[in-house]
């Protein structure tokens, strides 16, 4: 309906050319350009070359950020396998402090057990030694008691007891 109004008002409708509007909208046209690459156009650029710039900036810092996260990263890992390492090294070293003081212990009671026994043989000797002479004695005193019962003759003690002692040591001597 509009449209019918402004043809029937002498405008001449929606398809209708004016050349001397044309003419006016060409040159506002042209002179909004100028002004625009004068004075617009170059503040939009360095605005664009400023954000260009910080963008720049940002993925440069984001890829230092990840190249230094990745650096933190390996050093972590090389920690670890580091502690790691140094772990099993204790852990080694322990096992064999333990095994060098087990066998330091196992020395130690040979060494104790071997000692009980060298006591044990000095007195089963001196208990030996002693029980023979003992013996002896004993020997002797039968011997004597007996010859003298078998003689019936009286000898002194001292030549009875050097008989009996000759007697025992020609016995020791076969």
């Amino acid at each position: 309906m509009f449209l019918v109004i402004a043809a029937s008002n002498g405008g001449g409708g929606i398809l209708s050319f004016n050349g001397g509007f044309a003419l006016w909208v060409a040159l506002t046209l042209i002179v909004f350009l100028i002004v625009m690459g004068k004075y617009a156009v170059p503040l939009i650029m360095a605005s664009l070359s400023e954000r260009e710039d910080r963008i720049k900036e940002s993925l440069e810092s984001a890829e230092k950020a990840l190249a230094r996260a990745e650096q933190i990263s390996k050093d972590n890992e090389k920690a670890l396998r580091e502690a790691e390492a140094r772990a099993q090294e204790i852990r080694k070293e322990a096992i064999e402090e333990a095994e060098m003081l087990r066998t330091e212990r196992i020395e130690k009671s040979k060494a104790e057990a071997e000692k009980i026994l060298d006591q044990a043989r000095s007195t089963i000797e001196q208990e030996k030694k002693q029980a023979l002479a003992e013996l002896r004695d004993e020997v002797a005193r039968l011997a004597v008691l007996s010859a003298s019962k078998i003689l019936e003759t009286e000898l002194d003690e001292e030549k009875n007891n050097k008989l009996v002692n000759n007697y025992i040591n020609n016995i020791n001597k076969n």
